[in-house]
């Protein structure tokens, strides 16, 4: 595909509106409408969202999995010892987006981020499948390794390490991270690039609700 064939790229949103009217007053609940009908929708892996971090100045983006969310924040699992665990660090704040394509939506999330409890992370963790939680003390995540066989390899010791344990230890290094927002946007797509923007900002205890420009 050449340069011109991806400019001609294009799609016009028409399915929906997002009104002032017709917005919840408090974006969890808003957002939980909408990752609901995500869901009906039947969306790939409605819960996949862009984690965005900072390091150095400079910005950083993976995907990632939602794995919980409520009135204090958005929960996602990782290696606390990766490149994003790093960047969190170093600078405690970040950024989700979720992209629902079918739907013509997009939700934004900005806020400052913290460590879940140890007892939340191990309640999670022994919630994975067996292989998931062995492949956790695999990775030395972010990290450059000569090649494939390497991991297969420590993947084959540790089960056998681990085979006649009932229940697996949850590495020190992996766990949860909470995103708690102070800035939600809803975006719907609109015709003629002329979409509807709800952005709900946290004064307080309570929500600022402003439509922006598209």
């Amino acid at each position: 595909m050449n340069k011109t064939d991806v400019a001609a790229l294009r799609q016009s949103y028409t399915r929906n509106e997002l009104l002032e009217e017709n917005v919840l007053k408090n974006p969890i609940k808003q957002f939980e409408k909408w990752f609901t009908e995500a869901l009906n929708a039947q969306i790939l892996e409605p819960n996949a969202m862009t984690l965005s971090t900072v390091s150095a100045g400079k910005p950083h983006g993976r995907i990632v999995l939602l794995k919980g969310f409520d009135e204090n924040g958005f929960t996602f699992y990782t290696n606390y010892k990766s490149n994003k665990g790093n960047e969190v660090a170093e600078t405690p704040f970040a950024s989700l987006t979720f992209f629902w394509g079918d739907l013509e939506r997009q939700v934004r999330i900005e806020g400052s981020i913290e460590k879940v409890s140890g007892d939340e992370s191990d309640e999670y963790y022994h919630s994975r499948p067996r292989g998931s939680q062995i492949g956790a003390w695999v990775s030395n995540q972010s990290s450059v390794i000569e090649s494939r066989e390497v991991i297969e390899h420590r993947l084959s010791e540790l089960e056998n390490e681990f085979k006649d344990l009932e229940v697996i230890p949850r590495p020190a290094h992996w766990g949860g991270y909470c995103v708690n927002p102070e800035r939600i946007e809803f975006w719907q797509g609109r015709p003629n690039r002329l979409h509807d923007r709800i952005l709900f900002t946290k004064v307080g205890d309570d929500w600022k609700i402003e439509r922006l420009s598209p």
